[in-house]
């Protein structure tokens, strides 16, 4: 990847997650975990040039579409939304709030840019097949990318959309799986095994890419390859670590569902502020 467009996709990053923060915060609710784990690839989806979106022109039939199914982690959504310039960032403080077109899960019938209500985990990615198959009859050329959470992938509606997806053909439609191994009881593997899971994926048809979710050179790398596949579905695992950037809250599944305080708002933004930049 040019070095130029990296520094610009961690910068961006970094913008959602001290975002992500200050909603959280402000809110005195939500999800950081898994926003702040997912950020990197959200920042590469929206900033790298990579898909078809324009917030100008929102509806447009020929744009790509995002689905968030992991929906609770709508924060890294919003951020990422208001930084690409959907809506105004003052609408962030109202993150939470009785009247506010940022609900605590995406709401596409509120908030610009969001492509599907999400928040019962699995029915995220049914909806993008049957936007991939929309697509496919109306002969429209466009990307359905689909975001997951691991802990998501204990849901057996996740595994009938994949059959699907794969039955079809549906070379138009990336599943992007957050790997970051915790959920709100714990750590997956001991709250529903899902190993070995690209074998899984694979199994149901898709082509699989395992990479470092923080690491833009592998998330173009695979997301260019994914795009380009043209006669399946491609699932793209993203080994990510919960809570990234903030130090105490990475990989402690507390975090899962909780927001911080003033104080330690303050502290997580100076970490993220500090977070090493991969060369």
């Amino acid at each position: 990847m040019d070095s130029e467009l990296k520094k610009k996709l961690q910068e961006k990053a970094k913008i959602i997650r001290q975002d992500i923060i200050e909603m959280l915060c402000e809110a005195g609710s939500g999800h950081p975990g898994g926003s702040l784990s997912i950020a990197d690839v959200f920042s590469y989806l929206y900033f790298s040039g990579i898909l078809n979106i324009n917030p100008d022109n929102p509806s447009d039939k020929y744009r790509d579409r995002v689905v968030l199914s992991k929906g609770h982690a709508c924060p890294v959504l919003y951020a990422t939304l208001a930084e690409k310039g959907f809506f105004d960032k003052s609408h962030l403080k109202t993150l939470r709030k009785y009247g506010s077109i940022l609900q605590g899960h995406p709401d596409m019938n509120k908030t610009p840019g969001v492509e599907m209500t999400t928040g019962s985990l699995g029915q995220g990615l049914s909806c993008s097949v049957g936007m991939a198959l929309g697509a496919r009859l109306d002969d429209l050329n466009i990307n359905i990318i689909a975001i997951l959470g691991d802990g998501e992938c204990a849901e057996g509606q996740v595994w009938e959309a994949a059959m699907s997806a794969s039955h079809y053909k549906l070379g138009n439609l990336v599943a992007i799986v957050d790997k970051n191994g915790l959920q709100i009881d714990g750590f997956t593997k001991d709250v529903m095994n899902s190993e070995p899971l690209a074998d899984k994926w694979r199994s149901f048809g898709w082509e699989v890419f395992e990479i470092d979710g923080h690491d833009f050179d592998e998330i173009d790398y695979s997301i260019k390859s994914a795009l380009s596949i043209k006669d399946k579905p491609v699932c793209i695992i993203a080994n990510t670590i919960k809570g990234r950037g903030v130090s105490f809250m990475e990989n402690v599944c507390d975090w899962h569902g909780k927001a911080p305080s003033e104080e330690e708002k303050e502290k997580a933004l100076c970490d993220i502020c500090n977070l090493k930049l991969e060369d």
